[in-house]
């Protein structure tokens, strides 16, 4: 099959313990969320008597929801974050990781490792990891599609454009997990450029990158072309309380907003895309940082 262009929409995956480096036995009963609702649902079978589910994002929350129909105990929710949400009933541990996954046959329990130094041991059958998604950037890598570190998906410019001429992307391809909803109108805002592209309009050059500096993770889009006409969005990797986000340029401050309220790592904030238009396209790189 040949084309003329490609839209990479192939989504993004939850990274497994073995990702995320989490010693211990390799008992049954450790799961993805993904695996979590295929054993519930696809498979019909149980899961197990008692659980922790590590994280408390909306991901998490749901897979609560969805052991206790299942007639399982959530043991405890387990965030590495300072803050975070449970449903009730259920316990937190916030600022706290799994240090080591135990059992033999079926997995016996997890122990915990707590900002301050502590430790605890969590006796259960089943653990689920949810969250810490990555865009499913197999066939992009493959495809010679220039990567963006924050992100780990394709880096784009606001029109969706990759660094290989007529190859899109959109989506949670893009970037940590977004709504269904907005990874649709992405799919939707991609149909003008695209159209535009197969009626000849140029490729244009990558123009500078956007980065970002500690405590946010990512930013997308993470090229800039031009001006574009939908928000940028935007990730912190901590809990922040009305942040002041700064963009700037070769030492130049373009731009900088306070951001009201909480901002959660699970959620993005979204900045308005006029500031770019006062980018020097010849420049270095635009960092995001917050003042």
């Amino acid at each position: 099959m040949s084309a003329r262009t490609v839209v990479l929409a192939t989504g993004a995956r939850e990274r497994p313990r073995s990702a995320r480096l989490v010693p211990g036995t390799r008992p049954p009963g450790v799961l993805t969320t993904g695996e979590l609702q295929r054993t519930l649902h696809a498979d019909a079978r149980p899961v197990g008597r008692r659980a922790v589910v590590v994280g408390a994002e909306p991901v998490a929350r749901h897979a609560v929801r969805s052991l206790r129909r299942a007639g399982t105990e959530v043991v405890a929710m387990v965030t590495e974050h300072s803050r975070g949400a449970a449903p009730p009933g259920v316990p937190l541990l916030t600022a706290t990781t799994v240090g080591e996954l135990r059992g033999r046959g079926r997995l016996s329990g997890v122990v915990v490792r707590h900002e301050d130094g502590r430790s605890g041991f969590l006796p259960c059958d089943t653990v689920v990891f949810t969250g810490d998604w990555i865009p499913d950037h197999e066939l992009a890598r493959r495809g010679g599609v220039a990567l963006d570190p924050g992100t780990r998906g394709p880096a784009v410019d606001a029109s969706f454009r990759t660094s290989v001429p007529g190859v899109f992307a959109v989506g949670n391809a893009l970037h940590g997990i977004e709504s269904a909803a907005a990874a649709a109108a992405e799919g939707a805002a991609a149909a003008a450029p695209v159209l535009a592209h197969l009626a000849g309009v140029s490729w244009p050059d990558p123009g500078p990158p956007l980065v970002v500096r500690a405590p946010l993770v990512w930013v997308a889009p993470n090229r800039l072309t031009g001006v574009g006409e939908r928000p940028l969005l935007l990730r912190s990797g901590e809990p922040l309380t009305n942040p002041l986000v700064t963009a700037g340029q070769d030492g130049r401050l373009l731009w900088r907003r306070r951001i009201p309220g909480r901002v959660s790592p699970s959620r993005s904030m979204k900045l308005p895309p006029g500031w770019t238009g006062r980018v020097d396209r010849a420049g270095g790189p635009v960092v995001l940082g917050i003042g």
